[in-house]
This record gives C-alpha cells, sequence and structure tokens, in this order.
C-alpha cells in the first residue's frame, strides 16, 4: 500500500475512534444525568438542628424527621443537635460539609440576624435554599400581675423612659427576640437604641418573667399560650398579620389593631451545604411538599399554633434575599449591624 493509502486509513481510524469517543462521553454523561435526575438517598440523612433539644429549631426538626418516617417519605432521617453561638456552630458544622446531598439543616430568622451582627462568618448565601415551611409569629407577654394591660400602655412607659422597662428575650442582642420588639416598638416612636434588652441565659426567659425579674418577655406564640392557658400572664400583642386561630390564641390582638403597623414572621425552613446537587434538592423539595399534605402534620402544626408557609427553593432564595436586605436596614438603624460597630 502507497503512503498515501496508509495515511488515508490513519485518518479514517482516528475520525472512527474519536466518533466512538465523543459517543461514550455522551453515555457517561447521559448515564450521570440519569442519576441525578433519580437521585435517592443511599444512607440516613442528618438533620442539624442548631441549638439544643427544646427550642424552635429543635422542635421543627424533629416534627418533620417524625412525619416524613411514618408517612414513609423519607425512612431514615436522624436529628442532630448543634448548640452555640445563636446557631453559628451548627452553621460551620454544615458548611464543612460542601456537596453532601446526606446533610440538612433547619432554618429562620438568626440566619441573617447572627452574621449581619458579625457574630458569624456563614450567612444564608453560604448555604443551598430548599424550601420554607412554617410561619410562626413572636409575642409580647408581661406577668399577670403586670401594670401593662396592652401595648399603648407599654408603649407610653417605653417613650417616657425607655430604661425603665426591662425586656428579656432568649436570643442574643441583635437576634430574633430582641429585633422583632425592636422592629414593633420603633414603627410606634419608641427609641430603640435605648431599651433594656436582657439575654436569658439557658432558655430561662419565661422563668425570669414569672420570677418577676423582667418586665416583658420577647417569645414565640407556641411558648405564650401555654402559659397564658395556665393564667400565669398576658399577651400584650402577638406579630401576626390578622388574629391566629385556636382556642387560646386566637385572644391574643395584633400589634396592627393597636395602631402599630407592624408584623414580624418568625419562618422556618430547610437548608443543605453548600454545593448540594440540584437533583437532591429537588427530592427534598418535593418530600417538604408531600409531608405538608398529610393529616399528621396539620395536627402537629395546628397543636404548636404553626401556620404553613411553603415555598419552593428559588422563591425561598428570593425571599431570604428580601428579608436580609431589611433585617440588615434595621440592624444599622440601631447601631448593632456589622458594619455600624
Amino acid at each position: 500500500m502507497s503512503k498515501r493509502g496508509q495515511l488515508c486509513g490513519l485518518t479514517i481510524l482516528l475520525v472512527f475512534a474519536l466518533i466512538l469517543g465523543g459517543c461514550g462521553g455522551n453515555a457517561a454523561s447521559n448515564n450521570k444525568a440519569g442519576e441525578e435526575k433519580d437521585f435517592k438517598p443511599s444512607k440516613p440523612i442528618e438533620v442539624v438542628a442548631p441549638a439544643g433539644a427544646g427550642g424552635g429549631w429543635d422542635t421543627t426538626a424533629r416534627t418533620v424527621a417524625k412525619i416524613m418516617g411514618e408517612e414513609q417519605l423519607i425512612d431514615k432521617m436522624a436529628v442532630v443537635n448543634k448548640p452555640g453561638g445563636g446557631g453559628a456552630t451548627g452553621w460551620s458544622y454544615v458548611h464543612r460539609k460542601k456537596g453532601d446531598n446526606h446533610t440538612l439543616f433547619v432554618t429562620s430568622p438568626p440566619l441573617l440576624f447572627v452574621p449581619l451582627n458579625g457574630q458569624s462568618q456563614y450567612g444564608h448565601e453560604d448555604f443551598t435554599p430548599i424550601a420554607s415551611v412554617i410561619a410562626d409569629y413572636g409575642a409580647f407577654v408581661v406577668h399577670k400581675d403586670s401594670p401593662y394591660q396592652s401595648m399603648k400602655d407599654l408603649i407610653e412607659a417605653l417613650k417616657k423612659d425607655p430604661k425603665s422597662v426591662s425586656i428579656v428575650g432568649t436570643s442574643s442582642p441583635g437576634s430574633m427576640d430582641h429585633m422583632q420588639f425592636v422592629s414593633a416598638v420603633q414603627k410606634a416612636g419608641v427609641d430603640a437604641k435605648q431599651l433594656k434588652y436582657i439575654t436569658a441565659q439557658d432558655g430561662a426567659g419565661m422563668s425570669m418573667l414569672l420570677g418577676k425579674k423582667a418586665d416583658v418577655y420577647s417569645t414565640g406564640v407556641g411558648e405564650a399560650a401555654e402559659q397564658a392557658r395556665a393564667g400565669k400572664v398576658r399577651v400584650l400583642a402577638i406579630t401576626a398579620p390578622e388574629r391566629m386561630k385556636g382556642e387560646t390564641v386566637k385572644d391574643f390582638p395584633t400589634l396592627k389593631e393597636q395602631g402599630i403597623d407592624d408584623e414580624f414572621t418568625v419562618w422556618r425552613g430547610f437548608m443543605g451545604p453548600p454545593g448540594m446537587s440540584e437533583a437532591a434538592v429537588k427530592f427534598y423539595e418535593k418530600k417538604i411538599k408531600e409531608m405538608m399534605e398529610k393529616d399528621s402534620w396539620k395536627s402537629i402544626r395546628d397543636s404548636y399554633g404553626w401556620e404553613d408557609k411553603y415555598m419552593d427553593h428559588k422563591e425561598f432564595k428570593t425571599y431570604l434575599d428580601a428579608q436580609h436586605k431589611a433585617m440588615k436596614s434595621l440592624l444599622d438603624e440601631i447601631g448593632l449591624g456589622d458594619e455600624a460597630k
């Protein structure tokens, strides 16, 4: 065979090899895409509650894990508590699991507040949004013997002397319990920079109120309802947009009906580590939505005074970005934002 013929033969073989290689590569890509599309957990799911047992994060995580298992939506979900730093310890733990499709964590407004006031290097942009699940609301509570009968009474006292009233919460200054109160009274014309806010140690806010060691307790509706049923406290206001339904909570007045144009939603949802695959996000998103349609979920939800607030991962991200902007502005106004320090 001539050299020219040999060259032609080699050229044909090379082209054929490239075609086969391309087909093989496409097949591999298609197989990978198929695996991504059909993602299913291959081991138990770790659900991180970035706080100790008994709080809102822990309760939400354990409720979801329980119902997912009982309804055979996700077989094995193990809740792990990672307390510390107002959530920062748990966020740091999850962030180290970059690309892990088998780790979730429950989240709420502190994921915005804590980084904004400089107490965590990780914020909502550093994780993968999956879905928002519930809306809870704040409650401002006083002892049954308190002279404050309404928010109007409290606001008048705060306007005269902001430091004359002690407000207790279980979160640090610049985080949720503090900021839901700041948001409300600032709208009513109180100098929020002068407030006397106390952080209760080990979740002892209600104990301090009942022991008359604080004048007002900024907490959630669920905890407020429990003590209101027992006749030990008076709920001055809740941060919901309208009155809630339920045997006890229906009697709690809103800020708006008392002339304070403010509301504060304590949303809770789930996120994953950075780099979680899109297929995994869609899997969990779908399962969460299915869970929220179950009667078992609705029963527990109602018992805690929660409201459904479902958002898919895209809606959740948009919501978080907007909330982040609003909270940054509020923190900067009272001098607690990281940039204001």
